[in-house]
């Protein structure tokens, strides 16, 4: 299956349960499961972004990378999150941990 019919089949039952978050930001994660090179995971990104941007959906921040892996397993997940103007704020505060950095 191509990135893209592979993302929106895996996005599908996401927003099923999400029915309201047309116009509503959100914040995008792709979690690679270890066995996954991260040019893969930026591509499943993009087809995410393009799915959710064709739905009303807006990405308002995205994470990509191997957070929680699986013995290298090929494969990703997807994580959406409602996000409104405290919880942008809050992920947009600095953050320096052993596997995760970032500044303002």
């Amino acid at each position: 299956m191509s990135a893209a019919r592979t993302a929106e089949a895996m996005l599908e039952p996401i927003l099923a349960e999400l029915p309201d978050c047309a116009g509503a930001p959100v914040i995008l994660l792709v979690n690679g499961l270890g066995g996954t090179p991260p040019l893969e995971l930026y591509v499943m990104r993009a087809e995410a972004e393009r799915i959710l941007a064709g739905r009303g959906v807006t990405v308002a921040r995205s994470l990509v990378g191997t957070y929680v892996s699986s013995l290298d397993m090929a494969g990703c997940t997807f994580t959406l999150c409602r996000a409104d103007e405290e919880l942008l704020r809050l992920w947009d505060a600095p953050v320096d941990t052993p596997s995760l950095r970032w500044t303002c």
